[in-house]
């Protein structure tokens, strides 16, 4: 839904309370692929238990920054960064960052849902064995408190045993959702987790998201200039590797401080 003015609306909701300090920051960060410059200078906060919403136009680099805050990037031959990455006070860019422990506490969803082709137990499970947990008892208590903070566990308590393949293609986002709230994440980064889903389980994941940042920080690149307005706290516009404007989602909608923002979100371009 969009204003006259062409706008996304920001439907109203009740305060939220207020943010912590910054979980996640980049200070002048550029990464280059190869020869290309894709991240420019780019400075961003995340705060603690918000939802932060990065939008642009296709190519403008905002998954390139989402995947940036457990260095997803590290797997991308001829990568290279400058600047730093601040995961609290620890600037993740060091040479003695233990990436397998970011990632445990920088979780990531992403855009199509990824099951296993295994039992949905097994599936979300699987973090939870390769970090060594074997008791089945615990297994099962974890995988149930994190099935049901998915929203998923009334769907499929019944069949915990069956392929993860058969859930519809909303109930196997929740279940990844699930997989990566299991091993007790403090930021969860999703990329553009409802694009390949229809409007209702486009809407159940936006529940999901509005429940979960009562604990979590959670950080989601989305093509969807309306799912930003419902879902943020705050909104970060992208334009060509640069960061151009990052405010309130509401200020940023309604009233942008920078000319490019203003065309993007009223359609002149993107």
């Amino acid at each position: 839904m969009t204003s006259a003015s062409g706008r996304p609306v920001v439907p109203p909701r009740a305060p939220a309370p207020p943010a912590g300090p910054p979980v996640l920051a980049t200070r002048d960060f550029h990464l280059y692929y190869g020869p290309v410059h894709a991240l420019k200078g780019v400075s961003l906060e995340v705060l603690e238990r918000s939802v932060t919403a990065v939008i642009g136009p296709s190519g403008c680099g905002k998954s390139t920054l989402l995947r940036t805050f457990n260095r997803m990037n590290d797997l991308i031959p001829g990568v290279r960064t400058e600047g730093q990455i601040l995961f609290g006070s620890i600037d993740i860019l060091d040479r003695g960052t233990d990436v397998v422990e970011l990632r445990r506490r920088v979780g990531m969803v992403f855009q199509r849902p990824n099951p296993f082709p295994k039992s949905i137990f097994e599936n979300v499970a699987f973090g939870l064995r390769m970090l060594g947990l074997k008791n089945r008892g615990e297994l099962e208590a974890r995988i149930e408190q994190s099935l049901r903070r998915a929203a998923l566990w009334e769907e499929v308590k019944d069949r915990l045993d069956r392929s993860a393949l058969q859930l519809s293609g909303g109930q196997q986002q929740r279940m990844c959702i699930a997989r990566c709230l299991a091993i007790e994440p403090e930021v969860i980064l999703m990329d553009e987790p409802a694009s390949a889903l229809d409007p209702t389980a486009t809407a159940r994941i936006e529940e999901l998201i509005l429940d979960l940042k009562a604990a979590y920080t959670i950080v989601i690149v989305t093509h969807n200039m309306q799912q930003a307005a419902r879902i943020s706290d705050r909104t970060a516009f992208m334009l060509d590797g640069k960061l151009v404007e990052v405010d309130d989602t509401t200020a940023l909608f309604t009233n942008p401080r920078q000319k490019l923002t203003e065309e993007y979100i009223t359609g002149r371009f993107g």
